[in-house]
Parts: structure tokens; sequence; C-alpha cells
């Protein structure tokens, strides 16, 4: 007998006023694959459409949050036409679209976010953590350069000095040092991170709605947040370094969990 067929790798369900988003495919680390983008796209387009939400909480299954590119398989879409950078751009854009959604959103990172599952973080306004799991962003380790503007938002929660750090240094770090830092608002155990995530959003959506849309648009305009066209701007240096030797080592001394050997080129 065949096992039954997995459910979407994305899930979207209504809390009450909460909408959750649940990113469900814990064998592989809840990466980037075409199909997990794809559901993801799906499911913030229902939480964007849902006008009884108040508050949207994203989150993952098994350990991992997200580990990011699926390294495994291509890292872009076979068959894409379209210019190398606009290929790396596209690739973030189902998680960028969570930028579309008026009301806050909290991601709850149950497990490891690292690398463009980081990014989707960042893209969300609060973030709950796991004390015990990695976060960063270590693409310089792969041959990369960041994607997702990452390289823009993550100056502005930490700071320029600390940023630069951990990007130029591809340094992960755990739960309660990315609460230290201002990453996570707060680190706690993996069991708690969900309910955690929860109990704010439901303080939130039970604040007047409008005045806490508005804020949010307030905080974001005053910050004078532009990321798409941020991630827009990364994506030519990555699609540029995608194709350097140092990123094909890179990925192999991932792959084979060994150290890399960069030659710059």
């Amino acid at each position: 007998m065949s096992a039954p067929a997995p459910g979407p790798a994305v899930r979207y369900h209504a809390d009450g006023a909460v909408g959750v988003l649940t990113l469900d495919r814990p064998d592989n680390r809840n990466s980037m694959t075409p199909e997990l983008l794809d559901a993801f796209a799906a499911a913030s387009a229902a939480a964007r459409a849902d006008a009884a939400v108040r508050c949207v909480v994203v989150t993952g299954t098994g350990t991992c949050f997200s580990s990011g590119a699926d390294f495994k398989s291509v890292i872009q879409r076979a068959g894409d036409a379209r210019a190398p950078h606009e290929r790396s751009y596209a690739m973030y854009e189902p998680f960028l679209s969570l930028l579309d959604i008026a009301v806050p959103v909290i991601a709850a990172c149950n497990g490891h976010t690292v690398g463009g599952g980081f990014g989707l973080a960042l893209v969300c306004d609060m973030r709950i953590g796991a004390v015990g799991a990695k976060y960063g962003a270590n693409f310089v380790k792969l041959g990369l350069a960041p994607g997702m503007a990452i390289s823009y938002l993550l100056p502005r929660l930490v700071g320029l000095a600390r940023a630069s750090e951990l990007l130029l240094a591809g340094a992960l770090v755990d739960g309660a040092t990315a609460a230290q830092l201002g990453i996570l608002n707060r680190a706690v155990a993996a069991e708690a991170v969900l309910p955690e995530a929860m109990a704010l959003a439901r303080t939130i959506a039970a604040a007047a709605p409008l005045a806490v849309r508005a804020t949010k648009a307030a905080i974001r305009r005053g910050l004078d947040l532009h990321v798409r066209e941020a991630a827009h701007a990364e994506a030519f240096a990555q699609a540029e370094t995608v194709a350097t030797d140092d990123a094909r080592e890179g990925i192999a001394a991932l792959l084979a969990k060994r150290d890399p050997v960069f030659t710059g080129r």
C-alpha cells in the first residue's frame, strides 16, 4: 500500500482573528523548493485576502523554520528564460509577498532559521525564536552574496557594525544571542515558540484594527523601508556569485559536510 500523498507544502488557516501560515516540509528542512515557494505564495495570498484576520503568524514544522535554498537541487527554476538577476529575485518573491499583508506579521521561528529562511523571518514585523536554534545568513561561506534584502534589513535591526560582522563572517548565532542582538523579540524553548507567538498575536488582534494597521504603516514609512527595491538590487550580486567557482565549491562543501576551499574565481 502506497503512502498517502503529502498535504500542501505551506498551509494557511485562521485561528480566530489570527491567521497562521505553516511551512510543512520538515524532511527537507522547509527549504525553498519550487513546490514550497508556490504554496507559500498561495498561502500568503489567502492570508492577505482574509478580511477577518488582524494579525498573522508564520511558522514551520520540524527542527527548522526554514533552511533557505535547497542546494540538493537547482537553486533557480529550470527553464526560466529571464536574466540571472531576475531569476534570483523571483526565488525570493513568494517570501517577500508578506510585505503586502497590511496587518502585523510575526515569525514563530520554531527551529533553525538560515539563509533565505532568515530573510523570511526578517521581513516579518516581529520574531519569536527557539533558544537552541541557529539564526543567520551564511551566504559568504557558500561563495554567494546575500539575497532577499538581508543586507538591507539586518543593519536596521542590529546596527551596522554587528550586521557587518554577522554577514561578512557568515556567522550563525543561537537564539539567546539573537535575542540579545535584537534579531528576535525573545527566545524561548522550542515547544513554547508557537504558543508565545500566538499569545502576542492575540494581544495585537485585540487592539483597534484600523489603528494597528495605521501604526504598522507608519513604522515602515518612518524607517523609509524599501525592502523590495533592496532585494532586487541584491539580486544582481547574488546572480553573479552563483555563477562562480567559489559558489560551486561552497555548495559542494556544504553537501559533503567539509570546509570549503575558496580560490576567488
